[in-house]
């Protein structure tokens, strides 16, 4: 069975360590995951990380070019509305699940696609809050339980908060 491990972080650059790190340790791009509030809007966040970091837009057209640095280094970056929550940027496998579950039903929400995930309902409710009040969801996921030891162990050197390992739910 897949499995994610999750953790949130406080800030931008705490992100960015984080995914740097997990990509050092040889995990692919396409199994991490990033999601955070598009607190400055899409077009103010492109127009200023692609100015700093232009290899944020070998990420791809579009939604792509948000992200300079090592998050641009994530697959499927995106930004989407959230009904009853606002602009998000999310990256990853996280996307497929926000795109397909919560965007399609305002009433499962962000709290909805994370139960998805496998999250359960009490934890997601309380990473919906922590993303909302402007933290940064990360997840990898993975089958192998030496990579989920490898990813805790970098969330927890990283400073990284609400550590947890939880199983995915398989799409129908």
């Amino acid at each position: 069975m897949e499995r994610a491990v999750i953790c949130i972080v406080n800030n931008h650059n705490q992100a960015e360590r984080i995914v740097g790190d997990l990509r050092d340790a040889g995990f692919s791009s396409d199994r991490i995951s990033a999601l955070f509030p598009d607190t400055k809007g899409s077009r103010d966040f492109a127009h200023e990380q692609n100015t700093k970091a232009p290899e944020g837009a070998a990420a791809g057209a579009g939604a792509g070019g948000l992200l300079g640095g090592t998050l641009g280094w994530l697959v499927g970056i995106g930004s989407l509305a959230i009904p009853g929550l606002g602009p998000f940027i999310a990256a990853g496998p996280i996307l497929a699940a926000l795109s397909g579950a919560a965007v399609g039903a305002a009433v499962g929400g962000l709290t909805g696609a994370l139960v998805g995930m496998g999250i359960p309902e009490y934890e997601a409710k309380q990473y919906e809050s922590k993303i909302k009040g402007g933290n940064i969801l990360i997840s990898v996921h993975t089958n192998d339980s030496a990579q989920r030891a490898v990813a805790k162990e970098i969330f927890e050197k990283a400073g990284a908060l609400d550590i947890k390992t939880t199983g995915e739910a398989k799409p129908a």
